[in-house]
């Protein structure tokens, strides 16, 4: 089975299949979507099995040891030494394996599952005023079991330790089957279980004799410092130390054994943080300064430097004026029982050290800061301008005291071999993060690297330090073990391993006898992103929808599931391949001609049901911390895909609404009959709509037509000629769904925008902005009909004139999709500056503006839920339409809830239906649902108001009505 024949593969899945309850893939897709976690390195699995529960891991393990097949346990699949890659059976405990079985709050333990992402061990804990201490950067999509593998730790790892110091026992398979509870074992025990004959008696036997042999070389080549993380922990088995047995397995990385279960420590959670951002004149100095602001016991602390802040995260939209003066910064976290407290505590130090300094206190300043740091290792990855910077030598450690020094002669290193580096990282506990400018895909790249990381082992070794101080070893730093440990330790390590897995099924490859460091690259000599022709620009990638697609490193932010919108399908599947990985992923394989079978990568069926399953809701380009956008890659595969194929009914319907809406509404009133007829439901679910759904209806009067009368009634004086306008002209832009489904949101805008003093004028051409057709992957036709669409807007622009979409999908289309399709177009860019929403509008040329009351009866409800549409969020933002109802007198509370599910068609779709009810289920329409019935619902999205209307049972109002009701009594606005 080592050789990996077909023949023995296909043998292998049908026993795993018929063992097991939990899905079993061996096919192309799924093979290639587990070939890479978010190092450098690729090695196609034999296959993915995703157990049902902690039976099926047996059942799996047992199957794959009849046919001496390797085994990689695997979490989140976000390891950045290649750990979490490998030429085995990946068992993908995050899908089922799941969950915080047990919680003890007066002994602060909890048991959880190794699948359980770490944010629900968090929230589970909060609940009683603990928390577990480790907290990586991942803590979204992490797992208990990915961070035992990796030995994890986080920004409150100086307060709380690694995940080793806060593990109890693990519950552990080996690859022979047996079963044990890994925990501490005294002395005299020891000589009880270790002297049966039983398995787990010979592997505490073989441990004990191998502690004794080994312990003076260990006490003298573990280096002490808190972020060891190399090499396996044989300290662990020491008598000072409780011969623990669990902790000894903790960033083993899966060499030796699958953890079926946890008991880990919790810690108290401080009520109260403050945090203080420090100055210092460069990122050295920053780092001798650590040893002083520990004296003050700060629950953690942070650095980065200026390369960071000035050309990554100030151009991804970050607010830097947190940040004081200097060119290497300190964020010293300070906990307490009060915010006085912690407030006091972080303002004592700030005195004690004298340098430039901002303290923040309220706790949204201080997530924007932290998120900052957290997006760091990703947004380092891919830099306008510069070379992609990649893992390697990412996270080397030393005593915090010779942080500054180990800098510096790093520092000295990286400019030897001409790379430009940001340096940032867990400074208080001396570990350092770095994303390396490696040249990966050539010879004398490759070898240079090589190069590089032996030379810097040297360094970090010659500080007293590890190779790794959090990520582990992997294939990336075992290859160096014997350079940190000596070559007797290794052997060692191996002897450890062998005592838990003599068979080596266990991951393979990875810290004991590993595979070079050079091997197996993702990149390798003569690689080159695929650059197909393509009908989008791909500006940010050089033209290359290959890059586009390699953009995705696999941290794996698209697999959270409790805040935020990407990925909504992931979230609602928890599939791999419907995350913004997975699809990236598995568009980059067949681009590169690497799924097994090969063929035409635009008509891979792999890669086609996974983006079937794509909102295009746009959230990836905004939180991916690359910017991986994978709407823009569904649009241009599906205009491939299509080429010569027939296109499904229901995208020619939903990609040409804007034809089929213009020419019902010649008769409107027969269209809507024609649709609500008993016979339409057949008609309509032949076409592919799901029975569930009730297609909208036309107005009766479109908003165009009106504008039209109205001008005319005023050319002819037979209205009152209007004011002047003190604040110039807008444009209105008049969409497809407002004008013929919703014409009184665009009439309630005309009224709020002349109530501030604008003239409006509306395009009296037939005008669409393509949006429909960029979801279908019909390019050439968009293309068409956004030239168009330019011809008749560029005149207004050049005269000065703004542009106000009332439809977020829209202003999406005019801020993004129009660049990338009309490329270096002065027209298109100046019509793309000059769209804007109304909030936005009125926030920036008419912030005195306000109406004479809010909204509805005097003395009603002024609250009001908020659902902001994906693209608003991706491409806007939703301050200023709080900004506007602010003004209005009304409270917002805009949900978190993410995607509402609705996206265009595909809520309507019969093969996407259930995905979508699934996804609105998450939180909005529960939140809509259990609002009172006063209070307003807002959402500026015409498919949020779909959904919250046909699946949560509420009207919801455009910004634009709720703006136009508080002008005071009209026809055309009511409240819900």
């Amino acid at each position: 089975m080592r050789e990996g024949s077909d023949a023995g593969a296909g043998a292998l899945a049908a026993d795993l299949r018929r063992a097991l309850r939990g899905e079993v893939r061996f096919g192309a897709g799924d093979r290639a979507l587990y070939a890479s976690d978010a190092s450098n390195y690729r090695q196609v699995p034999i296959g993915v099995v995703a157990p049902r529960d902690v039976d099926d891991v047996l059942a799996a393990v047992a199957v794959c040891r009849e046919h001496g097949a390797p085994i990689l346990a695997r979490g989140a699949g976000t390891s950045l030494a290649g750990q979490a890659c490998n030429a085995a059976v990946v068992l993908d405990l995050s899908r089922h394996v799941r969950g915080v079985v047990a919680l003890d709050p007066d002994r602060r333990l909890a048991r959880v599952l190794p699948g359980t992402v770490l944010d629900e061990l968090q929230r589970t804990a909060a609940g009683h005023g603990l928390a577990f201490g480790p907290d990586p950067a991942t803590h979204s999509r992490c797992t208990p079991g990915g961070m035992i593998g990796n030995n994890s730790c986080g920004v409150h790892s100086v307060a709380h330790g690694r995940t080793v110091d806060n593990v109890e026992s693990l519950d552990l398979l080996l690859s022979d089957g047996t079963r044990m509870e890994a925990g501490p074992v005294s002395e005299d025990d020891l000589q009880g279980p270790a002297a049966a004959g039983n398995r787990e008696g010979a592997v505490l036997r073989s441990l004990r004799d191998l502690r004794d042999r080994t312990a003076v070389e260990v006490r003298e080549r573990f280096p002490p410092i808190p972020r060891r993380v190399s090499g396996y922990n044989l300290d662990e088995l020491l008598p000072e130390r409780g011969f623990h047995v669990g902790r000894a397995l903790v960033g083993s990385e899966g060499t030796c054994a699958v953890v079926l279960g946890a008991t880990v420590r919790l810690v108290p959670r401080a009520p109260a943080q403050s945090l203080a951002i420090l100055g210092f004149p460069d990122i050295a100095t920053a780092a001798d300064r650590v040893p002083e602001v520990l004296a003050h016991g700060p629950a953690g602390l942070e650095a980065v430097d200026d390369v960071l802040l000035a050309h990554v995260l100030e151009g991804r939209g970050h607010r830097l004026e947190v940040f004081p003066e200097g060119r290497g910064w300190l964020l010293a976290e300070f906990e307490g029982e009060s915010p006085r407290e912690a407030a006091a505590l972080a303002a004592r130090a700030t005195r004690s050290l004298g340098v430039p300094h901002r303290l923040l206190d309220r706790p949204a300043d201080q997530a924007r800061a932290w998120a900052l740091r957290e997006s760091a290792l990703a947004a380092t990855a891919f830099v306008p301008g510069r070379p992609d910077a990649w893992p390697g030598w990412e996270d080397s450690a030393v005593a915090p005291e010779r942080m500054g020094g180990y800098l510096r002669d790093l520092s000295a290193l990286f400019e030897r071999f001409g790379y430009r580096c940001s340096l940032y990282g867990h400074f208080g506990d001396g570990c350092l993060h770095v994303m390396v400018p490696f040249d990966l895909a050539s010879d004398r790249g490759v070898e240079e690297y090589r190069r590089f990381v032996e030379a810097a082992a040297d360094v970090v070794i010659a500080h007293g330090g590890s190779l790794s101080g959090e990520h582990g070893d992997g294939q990336a730093r075992a290859e160096l073990l014997p350079r940190m440990f000596g070559e007797r330790l290794v052997e060692a390590f191996a002897e450890f391993k062998g005592i838990f897995d003599p068979d080596d099924l266990m991951n393979p490859g990875k810290v004991v006898r590993p595979r070079p460091l050079d091997a197996d690259l993702r990149m390798g000599p003569g690689f080159r992103p695929a650059s197909p022709p393509v009908r989008l620009a791909f500006a940010r990638d050089g033209g290359s929808i290959g890059h586009a697609a390699f953009r995705c490193i696999g941290v794996g932010a698209c697999r959270k599931t409790d805040a935020g919108t990407m990925c909504p399908s992931y979230m609602a599947t928890r599939e791999e391949r419907f995350s913004t990985r997975g699809r990236a992923r598995l568009l980059f394989e067949a681009l590169q001609g690497r799924m097994p079978g090969g063929g035409d990568p635009w008509r891979d069926q792999s890669v086609k049901e996974a983006l079937d399953l794509c909102l295009s809701c746009k959230a990836c380009k905004a939180e991916c911390p690359t910017g991986v956008d994978v709407a823009a890659m569904k649009a241009e595969f599906l205009s491939h895909y299509y080429e010569g194929r027939r296109r499904p009914l229901l995208g020619w319907g939903a990609g040409l609404v804007f034809v089929w809406a213009r020419l019902g509404s010649l008769a409107p009133r027969l269209a809507n009959a024609l649709v609500a007829a008993a016979w339409a439901s057949g008609v309509l679910a032949w076409v592919g709509v799901a029975r569930e759904r009730q297609v909208p209806r036309l107005s009766l009067r479109p908003f165009t037509a009106g504008a039209r009368r109205r001008r005319a009634r005023e050319s002819a004086g037979a209205a009152a000629p209007s004011p002047p306008a003190p604040r110039g002209r807008v444009v209105l832009w008049p969409d497809t769904f407002t004008n013929f489904f919703r014409p009184e949101v665009g009439r309630a805008a005309v009224r709020v925008l002349e109530d501030a003093g604008f003239e409006v004028d509306v395009p009296r051409a037939a005008v669409c902005c393509g949006r429909p057709l960029f979801d279908q992957g019909m390019l050439d036709t968009a293309r068409w009909v956004l030239r168009r669409t330019v011809r008749v807007l560029a005149p207004r622009v050049e005269a000065g004139d703004p542009v106000v979409v009332l439809e977020p999908s829209c202003l999406s289309v005019f801020r993004d999709e129009l660049r990338e399709l009309f490329p270096g177009d002065p027209r298109a860019e100046r019509v793309a500056a000059a769209a804007v929403d109304l909030p936005e509008l009125l926030q920036r040329a008419a912030p005195g503006w306000r109406p004479p009351g809010p909204p509805g009866p005097p003395g009603g409800s002024r609250r009001a839920v908020v659902q902001g549409h994906c693209h608003q969020a991706a491409l806007a933002g939703t301050d200023a339409e709080r900004w506007l109802l602010d003004r209005l007198g009304m409270q917002p509370e805009v949900l978190d809830a993410g995607c509402c599910g609705m996206a265009g068609a595909f809520g309507f779709a019969r093969e996407t239906y259930r995905v979508s009810v699934a996804i609105g289920e998450r939180r909005l329409l529960p939140a809509i649902r259990s609002a009172a019935p006063e209070v307003l619902v807002v959402a500026d999205g015409f498919s949020c108001r779909e959904q919250i209307s046909q699946a949560g049972g509420r009207r919801a109002l455009h910004v634009a009505e709720v703006a136009a009701a508080a002008l005071g009594p009209r026809p055309g606005v009511s409240r819900p």
